[in-house]
């Protein structure tokens, strides 16, 4: 079976994003929103909120990526895979299970800490989280915005919170030229080294992922799924973490609180509990991105907790993993050095990290694809699974599971494409 283009190549232009035209949204910013950035500490909330909401009309209408989750990586990869199974009699193709454990899927809580007033506020949001027994990480802004003590960090991690280092800033302007996002890089790695955070995001989600091989860090938090409702439009079109260079991406995957309670004026739960089925039909991650300056009141602080109520019945429901970014990528890594090995009785993982792998096998079953966890009686051998397909990353990126369950993967057609 023959491809007639690079699947390393088309994956590669939806994660980072080079379908967009670079011309009016390659990382930087119009004269418009330079304007805005000016001008933006002396405008009202209130102001601000309209402001947006008319740079952000018609956002309905964009029909690429999908709205509210896109997944047209998982979708083109499974596509795949499922060939693979029916090529030459494949059968079964054995592969590393995403998450550890055998976890269905991935959640993380991350809160970018803007303002003095979210920086006070950061206690009682820790302890929010703890109540539902959720570890998050926090986005912290070195310059500017407000004094960052030493002892504030080290009440965060003490409390086994982490931290991330959010922009240098956050004026917006990180991206603007070369020149600058050089010098400003350096004083963003030399604040992660100070601060002893492995993770970056920028500010406003803007990105260029072209330069981040001049960011000294382990992730990257920057990088929205689908990002009509922000000032940089595009997405990854995938709900997995991936490499860009040495840097691993985490991808915000739902909507930020700003823009559910603020733009669409949506004061429920709902639109995150569509994006966290979607996201874990894919069995993918599940990131959220809550401001702590945006949950001080008692309104939006209620719909926070239910959403946090909800994550915690899915842990207890179905198993999923609720952990920390830091967590998420010291696992993705190691995962991604394991290797399947092919012995006399079968197939077993090998490396770091080993006894939290689970392996699985993907097949087919009445047209769809199917996964399973408890290796067949014939043990599935690696050599069978090379007379389809050669797929380099393909099966990677599509644990037990409560015993002999079997997960029925949809392949519906690339949506959007």
């Amino acid at each position: 079976m023959y491809l007639p283009f690079d699947l390393e190549q088309v994956v590669d232009n939806l994660r980072c994003e080079r379908y967009v035209d670079t011309r009016e949204n390659g990382g930087g910013m119009t004269a418009l929103a330079r304007t805005y950035y000016l001008a933006r500490p002396l405008l009202p909330f209130a102001l601000r909120s309209y402001l947006k909401k008319l740079h952000l009309n018609g956002w309905e209408k964009m029909s690429f990526p999908r709205w509210p989750v896109d997944c047209s990586v998982e979708n083109l990869t499974a596509q795949l895979l499922q060939f693979a199974v029916r090529s030459k009699g494949a059968g079964k193709i054995p592969f590393i299970w995403f998450w550890p454990e055998g976890a269905p899927s991935c959640a993380i809580m991350t809160h970018d800490v803007e303002t003095q007033s979210g920086y006070d506020f950061c206690s009682t949001l820790m302890d929010v989280d703890d109540s539902f027994g959720i570890k998050a990480s926090f986005q912290i802004v070195p310059e500017e915005r407000y004094g960052v003590s030493a002892g504030f960090l080290n009440s965060l991690r003490d409390r086994g919170f982490e931290v991330v280092i959010h922009d240098l800033n956050h004026d917006g302007h990180l991206y603007k030229d070369r020149e600058q996002f050089l010098r400003r890089a350096a004083k963003i790695n030399a604040y992660g080294k100070q601060y002893g955070a492995e993770g970056f995001r920028a500010a406003v989600l803007y990105r260029k992922q072209q330069w981040y091989d001049a960011l000294q860090f382990s992730y990257d938090m920057s990088v929205p799924n689908v990002a009509h409702l922000d000032p940089q439009h595009g997405g990854c079109c995938t709900v997995m973490p991936y490499f860009i260079g040495n840097i691993l991406e985490l991808p915000v995957t739902t909507t930020q609180d700003y823009m559910l309670f603020h733009i669409l004026n949506d004061y429920s739960i709902s639109l995150w509990r569509r994006q966290i089925d979607l996201i874990m039909e894919k069995h993918g991650l599940m990131s959220f991105l809550v401001h702590p300056d945006y949950v001080m009141k008692a309104r939006e602080m209620s719909i926070f907790q239910e959403l946090l109520a909800h994550l915690a019945s899915l842990r207890k429901k179905t198993g999923v993993w609720i952990t920390t970014p830091g967590e998420v990528n010291r696992w993705w890594r190691q995962r991604a050095e394991m290797r399947l090995v092919e012995d006399g009785e079968g197939v077993r993982i090998e490396g770091a990290g080993k006894e939290r792998a689970r392996l699985a096998y993907a097949s087919e079953q009445n047209g769809r694809l199917i996964f399973t966890f408890q290796p067949p009686a014939d043990r599935a051998s690696l050599h069978s699974s090379r007379q389809g397909l050669h797929l380099t990353g393909a099966a990677d990126d599509v644990g037990e599971f409560f015993g002999e369950r079997q997960i029925e993967y949809h392949t519906n057609e690339p949506r959007g494409m």
